[in-house]
């Protein structure tokens, strides 16, 4: 199986968890690198909130101990207030700026896929942090028009980003308009930096696949619920063929991402109900379970729950 290696970060495989926000904390990530994740980012963060100190964000910038790369999503739409940042982010390997999510809250401060409108300001944000000495890469979407992402992209590449992730959808499509991976082909072929793939990546046969046009790849939507696809990927990428799902070992991930959120202290009763739903999801009954998980209470009430259910599959 291929390595990934990203600037003088070299992952012994070529799968990574995606930044997700609400999904991505410091428990989440542990179990999905336990399951086969080379790498996981710290859901993408605003930089205004870091320097601000804002409480929430500085919970969710703790990494787990021990944890290696550690890895931080950041975004933001002023130069400036990247410099200023540098300092706040001394503790990470690795740093990711998103210049790809379509949200109307990320959207209307100008970052995210705005960004996608000013290849030049992305630039000049990955050249701050590369200047900081940080190993940096950058995720963007499609763009507004489809060839604006090739531009993008050598612009990534010309600011000394270590690798680019492509999110093969526009910058204002949803989840259900499929991802064209034909575009992260186009723009391999003619950038040198590492290439990651994300979108509609869930199973390991589209692993693989994506794998044959890129040098990695990201996995999100399929990973809320499910650490365990990175398992499955990897054992696709080395025996040619899917492994049997077991509910039974993806739920006692759900006791364990349980027994972590408490021990570091980011126990978030709507967050675990939110990411309990999903690991529930496909078991016989689920239905009526995920009602039943809904009117917990607290993390005393769901770990009983999270037993419960395991000793019924």
């Amino acid at each position: 199986m291929k390595k990934l290696k990203i600037g003088g970060i070299c992952l012994n495989n070529p799968v990574v968890l995606a930044p997700m926000v609400d999904i991505t904390d410091a428990a989440y990530r542990k179990i999905c690198k336990q399951a086969g994740a080379s790498l996981a980012y710290i859901e993408m963060l605003n930089i205004g909130a870091i320097l601000h100190k804002n409480k929430k964000t500085e919970q969710l910038m703790k990494l787990y101990p021990g944890e290696k790369p550690g890895a931080i999503q950041i975004t933001g739409n002023n130069i400036s207030e990247f410099k200023k940042v540098a300092p706040y982010l001394s503790k990470y390997d690795l740093i990711d700026i998103n210049c790809g999510c379509p949200s109307i809250r990320i959207t209307g401060n100008q970052s995210g896929s705005y960004l996608l409108r000013n290849p030049q300001k992305i630039k000049g944000m990955i050249r701050t942090m590369k200047d900081a000495g940080f190993t940096v890469t950058a995720k963007i979407r499609l763009g507004f028009k489809k060839n604006n992402v090739l531009t993008v992209a050598k612009y990534v590449e010309k600011a000394g980003a270590d690798a680019l992730t492509i999110h093969a959808r526009m910058a204002y499509h949803g989840n259900d308009v499929p991802a064209e991976w034909k575009w992260i082909a186009k723009v391999k072929n003619n950038i040198g930096i590492p290439v990651i793939g994300n979108g509609d990546i869930n199973s390991g046969k589209k692993a693989q696949e994506m794998l044959e046009i890129t040098d990695g790849v990201m996995i999100a939507r399929a990973a809320i619920g499910n650490p365990l696809i990175f398992r499955d990927i990897l054992y696709y990428l080395n025996k040619g063929k899917e492994r049997e799902k077991s509910f039974k070992d993806n739920l006692n991930l759900f006791i364990k991402y349980l027994e972590l959120s408490k021990k570091y202290g980011i126990a978030d009763i709507s967050r675990i109900k939110y990411l309990g739903s999903n690991f529930i999801r496909g078991i016989p009954g689920a239905a009526s379970w995920r009602q039943n998980l809904m009117q917990k209470k607290n993390i005393k009430e769901l770990e009983e729950f999270a037993g419960t259910i395991l000793n019924s599959v």
